[in-house]
């Protein structure tokens, strides 16, 4: 995520922390990189100079002048605009209100909003225990409707059905009695979007802002876009009374332009990041936390809260006894480790917010195959329960067997068998107690190069 912005600004910022002395000639130097750095990440300029403006007035201010530190001072100063840019503090939804509380999704087609629409869905269900229904007003696109509908039943959502032969007026008044009905606390609206802003296109949705009366209407972009993503939404801004901005893509966006322009442009808050395909791929946006991370900060709350959030407690309890014990750590356990890892975004999601791995995750993300995960637990899955509990029966035939039911060639079963045994010594030295020892036992399992073998 914004590799490209946090690596300029982290070489940039490198050469001033270090100094015990600041003045003026080298936070000037700085600046001129920052804002560079700035700019190529497709950062609005009205954004740059004020940001740039802003880091200068305090760097020469007295805080740092009086700092025992001066480097570390300016970093910091970076820090607190970067989050000031961003907006202060995260703005959660506001869903206070008789219920059915309804959100209006708009924005451009291809920006996501029908994956956003699921995503929020599943947020609000698991994470807020809401009674959540779904609903599609895109009567343009034909495959839309049937779309939002499979991904209600995967989110676990209410689903109320629509056709292309309606008018979305019609749909969204029906919906709204629909969720008073089935008593709903949440009614998401998924509105149709257009390759370009148009007068029909916001005069319809005008129209079912004033109809439904959402107490939350939030513009879906895709960060990929950069600029163009601050616009667009001040355009939509002008149009309807946003409440705040789903930000999509963001994972696959290298350069943040739109992460830092949209807030100021606009005047409305960011609330969430869309930072995969995955249904529970939807991030509350937290701007002190993503400033950590451009500047190689990491962000180990969201990692913390995460964990807390999707990790199963139960089995983490199970294998911490067993750990304590000293016993097997077996095949089965490793599926379980694999299965935790994946909720948790996978290895590159994991490595992003640790404080100076972003570099380590994009060197993941370019050498690892994303699947061997999948292909790893379709190998543990295809042995028997006495094979999974003692590894070392698994010779000759029984390999043949394994890797033809999970379709995986011997090698990957070798290179699997290898790993486990790997996580096994380092589970026996986790017995002895000490971060130290698993931390040089997970070293282990890293080739030279960092990342994990491709077995591709």
């Amino acid at each position: 995520m914004f590799e490209s912005l946090s690596d300029r600004l982290s070489h940039s910022l490198r050469s001033i922390t270090g100094k015990a002395r600041l003045s003026e000639d080298n936070i000037q130097d700085t600046l001129r990189e920052v804002r560079m750095a700035l700019l190529e990440a497709d950062v609005a300029l009205p954004v740059v100079k004020d940001f740039v403006e802003s880091v200068k007035q305090r760097a020469l201010g007295q805080e740092v002048m009086k700092s025992l530190s001066p480097g570390q001072a300016f970093l910091k100063i970076v820090q607190a605009e970067l989050q000031a840019v961003m907006g202060e503090a995260n703005e959660g939804l506001n869903l206070a209100t008789q219920p059915p509380a309804v959100i209006l999704l708009a924005g451009l087609q291809g920006a996501g909003k029908t994956t956003s629409a699921a995503k929020l869905a599943k947020l609000l269900i698991e994470r807020d225990k809401k009674k959540v229904t779904l609903v599609s007003a895109d009567v343009y696109r034909p495959a839309a409707i049937k779309q939002l509908e499979t991904l209600a039943n995967e989110v676990g959502a209410d689903f109320f059905p629509s056709e292309a032969s309606q008018k979305p007026a019609d749909i969204a008044r029906a919906a709204v009695e629909h969720a008073k009905i089935k008593f709903s606390d949440v009614l998401i609206l998924d509105t149709a979007g257009r390759l370009a802003i148009d007068e029909a296109m916001m005069a319809e949705i005008a129209e079912l802002h004033k109809l439904v009366n959402p107490i939350e209407t939030l513009f879906v972009v895709d960060a990929m876009t950069g600029q163009d993503a601050a616009n667009t939404a001040k355009a939509f801004g002008e149009a309807l009374p946003l409440t705040g901005v789903i930000l999509t893509k963001v994972d696959a966006d290298a350069r943040g332009g739109a992460a830092l322009s949209v807030r100021t442009i606009t005047g409305k808050p960011i609330k969430f990041l869309g930072v995969g395909e995955r249904t529970a791929a939807l991030d509350p946006f937290h701007p002190d936390r993503l400033a950590s991370r451009i500047l190689g900060m990491g962000d180990i709350l969201s990692l913390i809260e995460e964990a807390e959030q999707k990790v199963d407690k139960a089995k983490a309890e199970k294998l911490a006894r067993k750990v304590k014990k000293g016993q097997r750590f077996d095949l089965e356990d490793f599926r379980d480790q694999l299965q935790e890892m994946n909720k948790m975004g996978g290895i590159t999601g994991m490595l992003d917010k640790l404080p100076g791995m972003g570099n380590m995750a994009q060197m993941a993300q370019q050498n690892v195959d994303m699947k061997m995960f999948a292909r790893m637990e379709a190998m543990i899955n295809s042995m028997t329960p006495e094979e999974r509990r003692k590894p070392e029966m698994i010779q000759g035939s029984r390999k043949r067997r394994i890797t033809q039911g999970s379709g995986t060639q011997v090698q990957d079963l070798n290179r699997l068998l290898k790993q486990h045994k790997q996580m096994q010594k380092m589970m026996k030295k986790m017995k002895g107690g000490g971060m130290q020892k698993m931390m040089r036992g997970l070293g282990g399992m890293m080739p030279p190069g960092g990342g994990m073998p491709p077995m591709r």
